[in-house]
């Protein structure tokens, strides 16, 4: 047995020996974009059918911090970033191949600490995207600025609802598109007993400058673990290519999570 196999095997046994409803609940705020919980997940997608010989490849860690502000008795701040680390190759052009920091999403939101009479959970804010990449190639060198909202459920082990959020590029390099673009995520997770969770989701994007949709569609199964005193989520899913511009990645892809969690 390898070294990680064992790692995991001894993270599984210290999880399942600490069995409680407390892991399971904490499986349960990772299924809640809003929840008040510190985590740093970690989430690597490879695409690829790239470009229009369908040749090219993207590989894309999106570092993804959550911060949670308590705001009065109330209300809470959550603060949600994506900072994606992008190594693409044969694409924008067959032959070239970049490395480097794409653009920044930043979103806020300010979210009721107490669910309605009704259960529902919801958060809404601003979201900015931020022209931090590092190469042309890797980012859109615009200043983008909208609305974001979350609504969302928990009933037994399920949880289920959507997060959306629209940008409109207001500056940045002329020569550059315009970005107005719909984000829109439906999501539906189960977490079970022994702290697993199995996730459905897409996060379809609709480019209004160009009429298209790009809509991937995920599955996921992760596992609650614990090495000494941190907790940690891992996981592993697929993902396929409902709708993609022709230029796009197609078919399928793959998707590795691992995230640090904090619980107060």
């Amino acid at each position: 047995m390898g070294v990680l196999s064992c790692l995991l095997v001894a993270g599984t046994a210290k999880a399942q020996e600490e069995q409680s409803g407390d892991g399971t609940d904490l499986a349960k705020q990772l299924a809640n974009p809003v929840a008040a919980l510190i985590s740093v997940p970690f989430q690597l997608n490879y695409d690829d059918n790239f470009g229009a010989d369908e040749q090219g490849s993207v590989m894309r860690l999106n570092i993804q911090p959550v911060i949670p502000v308590s705001i009065g008795e109330d209300w809470n701040l959550i603060s949600r970033t994506i900072l994606p680390v992008v190594d693409q190759n044969d694409f924008p052009t067959p032959g070239s191949s970049e490395f480097g920091l794409s653009d920044t999403v930043q979103s806020v939101f300010f979210s009721p600490k107490a669910p309605t009479e009704s259960g529902w959970i919801w958060g809404a804010g601003p979201v900015l995207l931020l022209p931090t990449a590092t190469d042309e190639t890797l980012g859109a060198e615009k200043w983008g600025i909208g609305p974001t909202a979350v609504v969302l459920k928990q009933q037994g082990p399920w949880t289920y609802g959507a997060l959306a959020n629209h940008i409109e590029s207001f500056a940045g390099k002329s020569a550059r598109a315009d970005i107005s673009a719909t984000f829109l995520q439906p999501f539906l997770t189960y977490v079970t007993p022994k702290q697993t969770t199995f996730a459905l989701n897409t996060e379809s994007t609709y480019d209004w400058e160009n009429d298209q949709w790009s809509i991937p569609i995920n599955i996921n199964a992760n596992q609650l673990l614990k090495f000494g005193d941190q907790i940690v989520q891992v996981g592993v899913g697929v993902r396929y290519w409902a709708e993609a511009p022709d230029t796009g990645a197609s078919g399928w892809g793959l998707r590795l999570n691992f995230v640090l969690l904090y619980p107060k």
